[in-house]
């Protein structure tokens, strides 16, 4: 499973950053950072979900009001 997050579109409501401590606030940016997660374009990040972890980023995707987090499952479909 691999998160896809878009930081550009991120407006700082941090509402991931309560679902899944992946997430983490950034205060100077106003806008969170994905932790271990590689810049694949200009403004969007991408990385592996572990396994014990799949729920937990489920959550941070659903709760963005901006859309901004996309979950994708192993075959490539987007879940969220």
């Amino acid at each position: 499973m691999k998160i896809r997050y878009d930081r550009d579109t991120c407006i700082g409501m941090f509402q991931c950053v309560d679902e899944w401590d992946a997430f983490e606030k950034d205060l100077d940016d106003g806008k969170a950072d994905l932790a271990g997660a590689e810049e694949v374009e200009d403004g969007i990040f991408e990385v592996e979900v572990p396994e014990d972890e799949e729920f937990d980023a489920e959550f941070s995707a659903r709760v963005c009001p901006v859309d901004a987090i996309e979950l994708y499952d192993d075959d490539g479909e987007q879940v969220v």
